[in-house]
């Protein structure tokens, strides 16, 4: 059951990464080197959307099917328990909105320096005319 939010995990450390590298101001030629890298990798990635939302389904189905702890019949441990896994389930759900939310950051910085590129070579083929 954890190995989903492992994965989770790492994609949304990966994507962070990825924020980090895009946003770093490098020269030009490399700049376009690593947006066109990237982009390749979006189209698969794709994919974490998906899953993301799916998880946040499966997340919220928990939440409203999860047994109330909060009667004077419950102990100290079950109302710990019960504490525990809200938490987990608040993490988790914030872990699938960044995922999903640096996702389209990724998309956009990419679709903004490829929109860039694009303008700059219409300039200059304006420029030689």
């Amino acid at each position: 059951m954890a190995l989903q939010w492992l994965i989770l995990s790492y994609v949304v450390a990966a994507e962070v990464a990825i924020v980090i590298i895009l946003t770093l101001p490098y020269p030009m030629l490399l700049k376009k080197r690593i947006v066109s890298l990237i982009s390749l990798i979006l189209q698969p990635a794709a994919s974490i959307v998906a899953f993301a939302g799916f998880q946040l389904l499966d997340l919220y189905w928990k939440n409203e099917h999860r047994l109330m702890c909060s009667s004077e019949v419950c102990t100290a441990t079950e109302r710990d328990r019960y504490e525990k896994s809200i938490y987990k389930a608040q993490r988790n759900v914030v872990m699938c909105a960044a995922g999903i939310l640096l996702y389209w950051c990724i998309f956009r910085i990419c679709k903004y320096n490829k929109d860039l590129e694009r303008l700059e070579e219409l300039e200059k083929r304006y420029k030689a005319e």
